[in-house]
């Protein structure tokens, strides 16, 4: 899940309140995002560069991590984070994003050549106009397009950003796919004037845009957008021109976005029109562009179109196992950034009219207006009994469902452990090799554990098939709590059968450990 950076000082601004961090805890909570770690700027870069930690001064500005969702691209900024939570403790209204009304003649057109099909066939554009940019904000919105860039982008191969000064450029734009030869201009942050294949040269020494390289610099084309000037505005997916770089006293901002799937090309240009546009002159205007394809098709982006979900109330209900009648349903939602109303169809079965706005890409299905639901309920007001009830989903209803017997049995086990004055302890099923056979004296025979072929680290080797590391770990990471330590776990370990039809199968087991001066097997016996 994306962690994202924002100044506490800032966004308590943002949010019109100051909060204590267990009051912003809740909040957070609330709402369904997590505030990770309080540190300062000072620390982070201490950090980085791997040294000694010092005592936090009252001059260095408190920064909050922040964890959310990672399909909640609307949040991955400050100012996106602000505004849900404004809406969600009823301190804003939601606000209606508008495609301002251009004549066809006066409207900006993106013209794209044929020959962009083979490598990023794809673009869409907006503006800006009227935008006011501070320090804080400005470094938000070049931040919130790397955050995207990492994620819903796939590191540049899916879509790539580029944002550009409009007054510093004249339209129409084209958007065409040429000879690296051919194209020469001075990139951002450079005073030399380059080739495009000059220039994949001279980033592979680049440790930030090296990784990036490989996505175009094979092709016998690379994908470049001109003005009507044939000044270039970026070389997309790799840099944009130094010509039409934005500062803090750029006014209107011309945003395109290049891409291989169109889909999240739109999704990535909504977020970033309709976080920034509160700061634009027209609050929540955006300025449309026209893109033009060579076979003559032309449509005017961004699409801010509201589109409607018809979700049962009996659903809703059912799957969170709280009763709620339709005017709480609609007020929860509507905290949650979806618009709602009720109708009544005409078997009398009460239906919940949803519109999801242009910010909400991740609404895709009915179950995601029920978690929207159940978040703004708050998970910690749903008994457990509701819980255990269950839902049948092929059938829409609640149905009581029984857990399985080894999960019973589970239960009944850590119970009884709790009961002897044992404290839970939850471990990785991934550990290291060494953890699972040298820490432990056992040698490792090929036959018994599930290795794992490629691993993204030395902590995630092979499948556990002792609970024995965990708790010893848990041990030697707690060497200063009070003595004795009494700990134990109940879980799965991964044992290798070739009868499965899967070559592995899990077993449940049972470890306990007693830590102190005095400790014996009779006192885990």
């Amino acid at each position: 899940m994306p962690t994202i950076s924002v100044g506490r000082d800032r966004l308590f601004a943002a949010l019109g309140k100051t909060y204590t961090q267990e009051e912003f805890e809740d909040l957070c909570f609330r709402f369904g995002i997590e505030l990770d770690d309080v540190t300062t700027e000072k620390a982070i870069i201490r950090k980085e560069k791997h040294l000694e930690e010092e005592e936090t001064g009252e001059d260095e500005e408190v920064i909050y991590k922040i964890e959310i969702p990672a399909n909640r691209y609307d949040l991955l900024c400050l100012e996106g984070i602000a505004q849900a939570l404004r809406i969600f403790s009823g301190q804003q209204e939601m606000p209606k994003y508008n495609v301002a009304n251009i004549s066809r003649e006066s409207i900006i057109k993106m013209h794209v050549k044929p020959e962009t099909v083979s490598i990023r066939p794809y673009v869409v554009c907006a503006v800006l106009r009227g935008i006011t940019f501070d320090e804080g904000s400005y470094n938000s919105f070049i931040d919130l397009q790397d955050k995207l860039h990492q994620n819903i982008c796939r590191r540049r191969t899916l879509v790539a950003i580029g944002t550009h000064d409009l007054d510093t450029l004249h339209g129409p734009f084209t958007y065409e796919a040429l000879p690296p030869s051919s194209i020469n201009f001075v990139p951002l942050k450079q005073v030399n004037n380059f080739r495009a294949d000059e220039l994949m040269e001279f980033y592979k020494s680049d440790l930030k845009l090296k990784k990036f390289l490989h996505i175009i610099e094979s092709s016998p084309v690379f994908p470049v957008i001109y003005d009507s000037n044939r000044t270039v505005l970026s070389l997309p997916p790799i840099i944009n021109s130094a010509h039409s770089a934005i500062t803090l006293k750029t006014k209107n901002v011309f945003i395109e976005c290049t891409a291989t799937d169109l889909t999240k090309a739109k999704i990535v240009l909504n977020t970033m029109v309709t976080t920034f546009s509160e700061q634009c002159e027209r609050k929540f205007e955006i300025e449309p562009v026209e893109v033009i394809y060579s076979d003559g098709k032309s449509y005017i982006c961004p699409d801010l179109s509201v589109y409607s979900m018809e979700v049962s109330l009996s659903y809703i209900t059912g799957a969170i196992g709280v009763p709620l009648d339709a005017v709480k349903v609609t007020s929860l939602l509507n905290r949650m950034q979806l618009s709602a109303v009720q109708s009544v169809s005409g078997d009398d079965s009460s239906d919940i009219t949803v519109s999801v706005p242009p910010t909400r890409s991740d609404v895709l299905h009915p179950c995601d207006v029920m978690e929207d639901v159940a978040i703004a309920y708050g998970y910690n007001n749903i008994k457990d009994i509701a819980i255990a009830k269950g839902y049948n989903i092929s059938k829409g209803r609640a149905v009581s469902l029984r857990p399985l017997p080894l999960e019973e049995f589970s239960h009944l086990v850590r119970l009884e452990m709790a009961m002897c004055g044992f404290t839970e302890v939850l471990s990785f099923i991934l550990c290291s090799h060494n953890d699972n056979f040298a820490m432990l004296n056992h040698e490792d025979d090929g036959s018994t554990a599930v290795i794992i072929e490629n691993p993204r680290s030395s902590e995630n080797e092979t499948a556990r098939t002792s609970l024995m590391s965990g708790l010893l770990k848990t041990v030697g990471q707690n060497k200063a709590h009070p003595k004795p330590i009494k700990i134990f776990e109940v879980g799965d370990v991964v044992l290798l059968d070739e009868t499965g039809d899967v070559g592995a199968t899990n077993r449940r087991q049972l470890a306990a450990l007693y830590c102190g001066a005095t400790a014996g097997y009779e006192i885990c016996r």
